[in-house]
């Protein structure tokens, strides 16, 4: 394989004109079809076969009204010693409903018609359901919310209004976060080659790649309906893996540069090497990110590969654009280093550089390292046994913001429970008795009394039109809806068990009545989800585990490596999700995320992070044991073999994982609080798989294992393909051509080395 990557490598510094071209097109194309196919995406989390969901759908078929459409709750305050039970406070929040009522109005509840006004008559709430969601709204929608709100305020009336239907999106706020990363990156590549032209090539090539990925996705909102996270995804993804890829294939053609290697070639034999490393890295991304399918559950098979997509294009970007620039700048990425950030030392594997010295510490107290490190990413770990899961809502949202003074007012006047009240749906269509089937129903519900605060029935008077009303109703739609009001928040613990209560109460509804009940709302919904992603959870990380397993087996050859590697992917998880709980649900220094409160952890993070974060960690494992595997093939001893690699790949590496955390770092800045948690415990995992894994466990335990580390079945060996990433066969090619053309333009000897130069010096360029 390394030798075809060198063609492509080399073919594409030729004609360096052709790739820039074909990739500035599909560039071009993706802005046009974003600019004009482009449609809007979702903020809903569903799943068809649950039960909220066939609920929701039920009452959709049933009363051909939406279930799903944004929701804006307007709460009032009485003026100062007055109270809204008098007429004229009554007129005018009338007035104000009138005033929000649009055309995509579904649904507007009068707060003194359906008893939503607090027991001192200080507080009331109205709550208006709109027949698409929030991101469909038009500017006249939320004109008119926000002039309801104007005219009870300039009335008198102390307004906010909180609910779905006033969601911002996050584009904003990506894009600062991205403008975060790439300072952060354009700061350790500059460190890192010592020059802003090197520097800026991989960065180039990054945004280039993220822009196309982006684009790509943006376009496909128009045929699809997308989450609005997927495209903050691919965009946090995209842009540290580009950046990442691209450095190892710079550092690496600055090295053969150097070396005296022509050009063409050394761009040639960069990809060929360093390229191979990004290929099968990039493998286990895209494994790990695409096998969120298995799960069938939508939104997070878009997410995967929408991401898995701008991975893909960032390893062929890094493979074909970036050495098509570099013959662009030529030699200038060789010049002169800035003042004061010559990073030289020796290119000697004995020369003892920082990273060398690192490994020699370490291997020479492994066990101890290796004591201390299990033992650090235990301690870390606890706090997974307590995670909470939940959706987020608005009281997730910072203080300053109207939908976060909405959920606490009705919190504080009405109790957490209003926020997410549960509905019970009851089809009564099979039913011989539908009344009293409801009547059991009801019954059913009352007798929990655990959590519930209120329970309101579809029947609420026993006045004679109200009677003939429900009547009407429960025989034209064969349907009935109790509403339970809990004691706690929509993601407590305890609306959660309130779910599972109801359900249980409420089994054997259907054998008594025919009667079929659902239990839904968002927080059953949450429950739902939440209970799919744990269903679909094993069966992905066996299939996507076991393809990455294989993948490392044929990359190093071994089956303690993959093992491994492995192992240390379960304690980054760990110390990760450990970190966000620590944080976003204990609270601890959440401020130093703008964590106004703590809240549960967003209910995606565990399955999504483990997909994400076990691709990341198998790129650090092959650009830094495939080092060191190189120089034990070539005959160094094993645990010398450790160092050595170690010293020639530590420094790169590090880079690579600095730049990481400080892109995602920059979208722990984000408002919305899925994008929040997920770049908060990205940039933790990335911390510790590569500072406290690959730089301190895997160089620890390889040195006490030593040469049986790269144990393989022979007959096993036998049946593998060579998938030559060491670049051996690529060595022999080249001198093979070099004696062909009397010792021309291949003559400088080849250095096999998968992963760039770390701290090793590399020679001054003399033109």
């Amino acid at each position: 394989m390394a030798w075809y990557l060198y063609r492509l490598g080399r073919w594409s510094f030729r004609h360096r004109f052709r790739v820039i071209g074909a990739w500035l097109a599909l560039l071009i194309l993706g802005g046009v079809g974003a600019l004009t196919l482009s449609g809007e995406t979702s903020d809903q989390f569903e799943l068809p076969d649950t039960e909220s969901s066939q609920a929701f759908d039920l009452i959709k078929q049933r009363t051909n009204t939406t279930t799903d459409g944004a929701i804006a709750r307007i709460v009032v305050k009485a003026p100062e010693g007055g109270t809204l039970t008098s007429e004229e406070s009554m007129r005018a929040v009338a007035a104000a409903l009138k005033t929000a009522t649009t055309d995509h109005v579904a649904s507007v509840q009068d707060p003194f018609q359906v008893g939503a006004v607090s027991e001192d008559g200080r507080l009331a709430y109205a709550t208006i359901m709109y027949d698409r969601q929030a991101t469909e709204l038009t500017d006249g929608d939320k004109g008119a919310l926000q002039a309801a709100v104007d005219a009870l305020d300039d009335a008198g009336y102390p307004t906010v209004v909180g609910g779905d239907a006033t969601s911002d999106t996050t584009e904003a706020i990506g894009h600062t976060a991205e403008a975060v990363g790439i300072v952060v990156a354009l700061v350790v590549l500059t460190v890192t080659f010592g020059s802003l032209v090197a520097a800026g090539m991989p960065l180039l090539t990054a945004v280039v790649g993220v822009g196309i990925g982006i684009l790509g996705v943006t376009t496909l909102t128009g045929f699809m309906d997308l989450s609005s996270v997927t495209p903050a995804l691919a965009s946090m993804l995209g842009l540290a893996v580009g950046i990442d890829y691209a450095l190892f294939i710079m550092s690496r053609f600055k090295h053969e540069a150097r070396s005296g290697r022509a050009p063409a070639d050394a761009a040639g034999v960069a990809v060929g090497t360093a390229g191979s490393a990004v290929v099968f890295a990039g493998l286990t991304v895209i494994i790990a990110l695409a096998g969120l399918s298995l799960t069938g559950i939508s939104f997070l098979t878009q997410m995967g590969l929408a991401a898995a997509a701008t991975v893909a294009i960032a390893v062929l970007i890094a493979l074909t654009l970036l050495p098509a620039l570099l013959a662009l700048v030529g030699r200038r990425v060789l010049g002169k280093t800035l003042p004061g950030l010559s990073q030289a030392a020796s290119e000697h594997e004995h020369v003892r550089t920082v990273g060398r010295r690192w490994a020699e510490t370490i291997t020479r107290f492994r066990v101890p390292a290796v004591v201390l490190g299990i033992a650090a990413a235990v301690v870390l770990s606890i706090p997974v046994a307590s995670m909470e899961l939940a959706l987020p809502d608005d009281g997730s949202k910072a203080e300053d913001t109207q939908a976060r003074q909405a959920f606490d007012l009705i919190s504080e006047g009405f109790g957490p429970g209003a926020n997410g009240p549960l509905t019970v749906v009851v089809d009564v269509a099979d039913a011989d008795d539908p009344a009293g089937a409801v009547d059991i129903a009801v019954d059913d519900v009352s007798s929990v009394e655990k959590d519930v605060a209120a329970v309101v029935p579809p029947l609420t008077s026993d006045a004679p039109e109200a009677v003939q009303a429900y009547q009407a109703q429960l025989e034209q739609t064969q349907l009935a809806t109790i509403t339970v009001i809990p004691k706690s928040g929509p993601s407590a613990q305890e609306t959660k068990d309130l779910v599972a209560d109801l359900r249980a109460e409420l089994g054997t509804l259907e054998a008594q009545t025919s009667a079929v009940p659902y239990v839904t709302g968002q927080t059953a919904a949450g429950v739902d989800i939440s209970q799919s992603l744990a269903d679909a959870f094993p069966k992905y990380l066996l299939v996507v585990v076991g393809l990455a397993f294989v993948l490392l087996v044929l990359v190093f050859r071994s089956i303690l490596v993959p093992l491994k590697a492995t192992v240390g992917f379960l304690a980054s998880v760990g110390i990760s999700l450990g970190a966000t709980v620590a944080v976003f649900q204990w609270g601890w220094l959440k401020e130093l995320v703008g964590l106004d409160t703590a809240a549960p952890v967003v209910f995606i993070l565990p399955l999504l992070l483990t997909g994400i974060l076990f691709g990341l960690a198998m790129d650090y494992e092959v650009f830094l044991v495939s080092r060191m595997r190189e120089e034990h093939v070539h005959g160094t001893e094993a645990r010398e073999a450790v160092v050595t690699g170690f010293q020639h790949s530590a420094r790169v590496v590090t880079a690579a994982a600095l730049i990481m955390i400080g892109v995602f770092s920059g979208f722990v800045g984000a408002g919305d609080p899925i994008i929040k948690t997920i770049g908060f415990a990205l940039a933790v995992g990335v911390l510790a798989d590569a500072f406290l894994v690959r730089m301190l466990l895997v160089p620890a335990v390889m040195s006490i294992v030593g040469r049986h580390m790269w144990w393989l079945p022979r007959w096993f060996d036998r049946l593998l393909p060579n998938l030559d990433v060491e670049g051996e066969g690529l060595v022999r090619k080249l001198e093979e051509e070099s004696a062909a053309h009397g010792g021309g333009r291949h003559a400088a000897p080849v250095e096999t080395v998968t992963a760039p130069a770390g701290d090793a010096e590399e020679p001054k360029h003399v033109s």
